[in-house]
Order: C-alpha cells, then sequence, then structure tokens
C-alpha cells in the first residue's frame, strides 16, 4: 500500500498496521463471525484482512475503485463487510460499539462487540463516556488498546499522564495487558476473556503492548531511525518465523499471499 500510494495510485491517506499484525490476528481468529461485531479505526487493515482475507477487494477499495468492497466510495478509513466496520475518527468507535452491544444484548444474541483502539485514542472522551457505559450498562463489549507507543510521531510518554493500564478500573472493567506481538499468547488471551465476556455480559479491556514500524501514514516519520531498528527484533511475524523454523507450511503461506499480491499488481498493471 506504501508502495502504491508513492506511485499516486491511491484515492486519499493510507495507514498501514506493519508491526502489529499479531494484534488483528490474535484477536480476530477468537471471536464468532458469524454473529459478532468488529469497530475498527483508522489503522484497520490487518482487522479487517484478518476478518475476511479479501485483500484484493481492499487493495481494489483504497485505489477508488469499483471493485472495492465498498464500491471505491469507502477508501482506507471506512470499510465493511459483514459485521465488520471501521471509521477515521480517533476514538470514534467505541461509542458505535458499546451501542452495538447493546443492541445484541437486548436481542439475546449471544453476540459480542470488539472495539479497537490505539494508545492515542484514550485521550479521548468518547472513550470514557464508552467505558462508564458499557459498565453501567453491563454490556458485552471486548475494548482493545493497540499500544503501538506513538501518536503520530509523538511517544505516548509526551501525551499521557499515569498508566493507560489503569484508565478502566475506575469504572469496573476488568483489565488485561500482555505482550501483543506474540500472536498465540494475543489468541489464547482473547479466547480467555470473550468467553467470559459472552458468559457474564460485563465488557473488559484488552491492552496489548505492540509497536508501530511503518509510517504514521504515508511517509511522515520522525522517530529515531535506531529505535525503529532496535523494535525489528520483536516484529511478531519474522519472530513467528524464526520460532517455528523447519515448518514447511509458513513457507506455503508466504508463497500464497506474494503469489496472490503478483497476480494483483499484474491485473492492474503496477509493478512495485
Amino acid at each position: 500500500m506504501l508502495g502504491l500510494f508513492s506511485k499516486g495510485l491511491l484515492r486519499g491517506t493510507v495507514h498501514t498496521c506493519i508491526g502489529q499484525e499479531a494484534c488483528a490476528v490474535g484477536v480476530i481468529s477468537s471471536i464468532d463471525k458469524d454473529k459478532d461485531i468488529v469497530c475498527s479505526n483508522h489503522r484497520g487493515h490487518g482487522h479487517f484482512i484478518a476478518y475476511c482475507d479479501e485483500i484484493e477487494g481492499l487493495i481494489y477499495e483504497v485505489m477508488g475503485k469499483s471493485e472495492g468492497i465498498c464500491g471505491g466510495y469507502g477508501g482506507s478509513q471506512h470499510l465493511h463487510k459483514n459485521r465488520f466496520y471501521s471509521n477515521g475518527i480517533l476514538g470514534g468507535m467505541p461509542p458505535v460499539a458499546v451501542g452495538m452491544g447493546l443492541a445484541e444484548k437486548i436481542k439475546c444474541s449471544g453476540a459480542i462487540s470488539v472495539v479497537f483502539m490505539g494508545d492515542g485514542s484514550v485521550a479521548e472522551g468518547n472513550v470514557y463516556e464508552s467505558f462508564n457505559m458499557a459498565s453501567l450498562w453491563n454490556v458485552p463489549t471486548l475494548f482493545v488498546i493497540e499500544h503501538n507507543q506513538y501518536a503520530q510521531s509523538t511517544h505516548y510518554s509526551l501525551e499521557h499522564a499515569g498508566l493507560l493500564s489503569e484508565r478502566a478500573k475506575p469504572f469496573g472493567i476488568k483489565t488485561t495487558v500482555i505482550n501483543g506481538n506474540d500472536v498465540l499468547n494475543v489468541r489464547a488471551k482473547s479466547v480467555e476473556m470473550i468467553n467470559e465476556i459472552r458468559r457474564d455480559s460485563r465488557p473488559q479491556l484488552l491492552l496489548l503492548e505492540t509497536y508501530r514500524m511503518a509510517p504514521h501514514s504515508k511517509g511522515d516519520d520522525l522517530r529515531d531511525p535506531l529505535e525503529i531498528e532496535r523494535n525489528k527484533l520483536n516484529d511478531p511475524i519474522s519472530s513467528f518465523r524464526n520460532s517455528h523454523t523447519g515448518d514447511s507450511w509458513i513457507d506455503e503461506v508466504e508463497n500464497d499471499v506474494n503469489n496472490r499480491l503478483k497476480a494483483l499488481l499484474s491485473h492492474l498493471g503496477v509493478t512495485l
């Protein structure tokens, strides 16, 4: 996507999730996609791919083409497929997710809502209003904070006083903090928490400690390059690959992904 943007082929901006893939895969693979609701944010491509694997439809969408999953109208930040929704407003989706979760509770569907947000969004008042309503009304919602360290190029320590892990506790919301770069750990903890939320009809918060490898959007990155290099040691994809050396299925998956992307680029007549 960054390559397509650099060639002027995308409509609008683009916010990649490079470095945060384990968060998306671990959480999304834990839900019931037939009934649960996912509310994503401006950095939602990973969530979307983990949800439905429609890579081609996503690329067409961000290029503004009619073959896109929203006909090319939604672009990078406004995606919709089945029970997946995203929006570009910082901190704008938590109230939506709580409302949807409350509706499912009233319908006795057994469904929950999951909402993703970054650490920057925790500065928004909407988030705390959502915590309050979700707890007060016993809404089955999983709040997921992808703590990727930065809001654009501002480190979270310059933006937030106190601990982000303590934000939801005054509202009586159980909070869990784990390494968001370990996909198997993220999945295991997500399954456990989602089962509890479904059983108790009570909200919970999962804070995933991770790191955004790519720029905030496009190429705007003022971070220290040495810091980025240090964090590459914890990159979830390379870490998983290194811990599963000899597993042939990993090569098969990567070859399949590369072939799909090559075919798509060939169809578009684009060389990256």
